[in-house]
């Protein structure tokens, strides 16, 4: 069920009818509504992936139980690692078995001996990246002791399938996400309307902003070899600026709906297209996974202490393993390795951690070095992109080729004015906004309540108006 759906549509209001009219007093009946309605939400795609993350919520949870039960260190890393080998061999076949089968019999192939290999008729379980990192959460916080397992079966289904952030996240932690289930909720009007207020945000970064960019994305990439240097330069500014709106929206969605029903999530995307280096952009961009990855694999690893080679490798392990995640294709891992590239330097001289403030904290406008500082970050992320949306590595480089020749400084095939004007308007909301947790948290609240609504309004009428063909959320194939 796609939030820029008309199911969707339909489904949320009857949902939050039944949870706060009918069984508002009842905290165990409002769980069991909120794991009947994410098993609805999720098996509208289809009704077989239920069973997997069924399979995936009683493997955790018993372990859990396993782990309060276990006092010999030896046991309980058997049962940790039990988690993660089901967990990841489960997303393992179903993402990447095709992948290593068709490398292996390439690789064979190039060395001169022929192998059959067999792969896999199946599809992509939607979400399935998202609820295991989800799920292996609570084993690892559990087998540390920053949490205590549950013996609630319902809240620990609730949250492992809660249908907000179940296919495109953000990814919560047990430890912030699975106390709220065992917590009695009472409907709050000020957050509910907060919750309203982020959805529209984020239904008009994907429906107006990501949707009409990926048309134009899409038709560009799709026959990049018609057009001009400078018309692949705004095809990869056209994607980069559709993935963001994609994913923020789709997180800015669900935590606004999240609200709805009395539950904090927490940021996702942190305005991140504003930021001065890297660094700061991988703080601001992703931020559930890119925190996962810190806290459960480069921080054991050992971050950025130690020898200097064994910073080097963990920022490549790290990356490497970021952009595996995203799919399985070559692409994800050279755009990966090409944000590791960009990360060492700072690494290296110490600057990796130099901002962690707003830009611009004090002014309505950026200084000169701040403003290019931006425009860098921007351009070379912008770059990577161009790996991460080509269907190959060899078509990524064929594009970053075409691109950089003397056609660069010529007139785009390619000018859609409107979506331009509509880009402008977006990235000036965003930094008006960019002190806040969404752009229009807090933006329009000194204006009199019906200028406001007339501006919300206004918004409305452009997502009906200017919304773009329909499409699904990219995050949905990872």
């Amino acid at each position: 069920m796609l939030f820029n759906s008309l199911d969707f549509a339909l489904f949320l209001p009857v949902v939050f009818l039944l949870y706060w009219f009918t069984v508002q007093r009842h905290l165990k009946v409002q769980n069991v509504l909120i794991v009947v309605a994410s098993y609805v939400f999720y098996g509208w795609w289809d009704w077989r992936f239920l069973g997997l993350i069924a399979f995936s919520t009683i493997v955790d949870y018993t372990i859990g139980l396993l782990l309060a039960k276990q006092s010999s260190p030896v046991k309980r890393k058997g049962l940790l690692w039990a988690s993660i080998i089901i967990n990841i061999g489960l997303l393992g076949v179903f993402k990447y078995y095709n992948f290593f089968v068709a490398n292996f019999t390439e690789a064979f192939s190039f060395l001169g001996s022929k192998i059959q290999g067999n792969t896999l008729n199946i599809i992509l379980p939607v979400g399935i990246s998202f609820y295991t990192f989800q799920t292996l959460s609570y084993t690892i916080d559990v087998y540390r002791g920053k949490l205590q397992s549950t013996k609630d079966f319902i809240a620990f289904a609730a949250f492992v399938g809660f249908f907000p952030q179940l296919v495109a996240g953000p990814i919560e932690r047990a430890t912030h996400l699975l106390p709220q289930f065992f917590k009695q909720r009472r409907f709050n009007y000020s957050k509910a309307v907060d919750g309203l207020r982020q959805i529209l945000w984020g239904l008009f970064k994907k429906v107006v902003i990501a949707d009409n960019c990926a048309q134009f994305a899409n038709l560009i990439f799709d026959n990049y070899t018609d057009y001009s240097g400078s018309t692949l330069l705004l095809g990869a500014v056209f994607f980069a600026f559709q993935i963001y709106g994609d994913f923020s929206g789709y997180s800015d969605i669900a935590i606004g709906t999240s609200r709805l029903f009395g539950f904090e999530l927490k940021q996702n995307f942190a305005f991140p297209y504003f930021s001065r280096d890297i660094a700061e952009f991988w703080r601001r961009w992703h931020i559930s996974l890119s925190t996962w990855f810190r806290d459960y694999i480069y921080i054991p690893l050992g971050g950025s202490r130690g020898a200097v080679w064994l910073q080097i490798r963990n920022v490549f392990v790290i990356f490497l393993i970021s952009g595996f995640w995203h799919g399985a294709n070559w692409t994800f891992i050279v755009w990966g390795f090409l944000n590791a590239l960009y990360f060492l330097p700072l690494l290296l001289l110490k600057k990796n951690r130099v901002h962690t403030n707003v830009i611009a904290g004090h002014s309505k406008f950026p200084s000169l070095k701040e403003f290019s500082m931006m425009l860098v970050t921007f351009t070379i992320t912008t770059f990577a992109w161009i790996f991460f949306r080509a269907e190959t590595v060899v078509q990524a480089f064929d594009y970053v080729l075409r691109l950089f020749n003397l056609s660069l400084f010529s007139m785009p095939e390619v000018r859609p004015r409107f979506l331009i004007v509509l880009i402008a308007f977006f990235v000036l909301v965003e930094w008006c906004g960019r002190h806040q947790l969404y752009a229009i948290e807090r933006l329009w609240l000194r204006y009199p309540r019906g200028m406001r609504w007339t501006i919300y309004y206004a918004i409305v009428m452009v997502i009906f108006l200017y919304g773009g063909k329909e499409q699904e959320f990219i995050y949905f194939q990872f």
